[in-house]
């Protein structure tokens, strides 16, 4: 499938339909069997994404740049697995895998071998999706990851959408962190969450997104007033940051390994907070389900 915005594959199941961008792996559209679009309208007056995946580093580094055995290396933002082509590897009716591979352009920015498989699936009322992360080369892979989907907000048929909520499956009393102007993690401000009930305002995304890096939960519910939700979990990835430019109609719900470097920091790669090291040979695997429950 294509059009004017790039090349899609679509997948469905009996309750859900949903077109993933090979550019980036990019989750694009889910919607029902209504045709009710769970995911952002990506109204261009906020933010054009969709869906980014986050490889091989999750937030900015301090100056832009990493260092590894005595060399700096440029990296931006989130990395650049959200800014490249994606391969068709293995395809059926209800689910997809796509793969990033590095070549020289990446080793240009990131000097390590590596296998990004992408893989999206539906069931039912659900969508599975699971990044696995391998190891091909011969010495240790540094690499954070993270999810990055942007969903609609209010939810279709929702109702008000200053009456919508996170509610986590645990306390979380932890404070969350901030990002300073650099976009690095600098301040640190009490939990906004009560009784497990985050209450979605757009003024919480004022000073840019609300981070847990000691989150308690691996599941959560964004719930309408009107009974639309979604039930989310993510059980590897032990970070959260939740975003949305101030008034626009999304909200992202991102479940992380890996976070931006805190202010000051001066290590190399694999010093930073949140890098995971993959051994030779070895590979690691990141799911997040999100089961859809369309208003009554």
């Amino acid at each position: 499938m294509s059009n004017a915005l790039g090349t899609f594959v679509e997948i469905a199941s009996a309750g859900l339909t949903a077109q993933i961008e090979l550019f980036g792996a990019e989750l694009f559209s889910l919607t029902d069997a209504v045709g009710r679009e769970y995911m952002t309208d990506a109204d261009p007056t906020w933010w054009t994404g969709h869906a980014p995946i986050l490889f091989p580093i999750v937030g900015g580094l301090a100056g832009g740049r990493f260092r590894h055995e005595g060399q700096e290396y440029t990296l931006s933002r989130h990395g650049f697995a959200r800014g490249r082509a994606f391969d068709v590897v293995e395809r059926a009716g209800d689910s997809v895998t796509l793969r990033l591979v590095d070549n020289a352009d990446s080793r240009a920015a990131y000097p390590f071998p590596f296998v990004l498989d992408m893989r999206f699936t539906l069931a039912g009322m659900v969508l599975s999706m699971e990044a696995r992360v391998s190891n091909p080369g011969d010495g240790p892979l540094p690499f954070s990851f993270g999810y990055h989907p942007a969903f609609a907000w209010p939810l279709p048929d929702g109702g008000a959408k200053d009456e919508h909520q996170i509610v986590f499956a645990q306390d979380e009393p932890q404070p969350v962190r901030r990002l300073d102007a650099a976009g690095l993690v600098a301040l640190e401000e009490p939990t906004p969450v009560r009784d497990r009930v985050l209450a979605l305002a757009s003024g919480l995304f004022e000073a840019d997104a609300l981070i847990w890096d000691r989150l308690a939960s691996r599941d959560l519910s964004y719930r309408s007033p009107a009974g639309a939700r979604l039930d989310i979990s993510f059980p590897e990835l032990p970070m959260l940051g939740i975003w949305q430019k101030p008034g626009a109609r999304f909200i992202c719900i991102e479940p992380w390994a890996g976070i931006a470097d805190p202010a000051g920091f001066a290590g190399t790669l694999s010093e930073k907070p949140g890098i995971m090291l993959l051994e030779p040979g070895a590979e690691r695997s990141f799911c997040m389900d999100v089961a859809v429950h369309p208003a009554d």
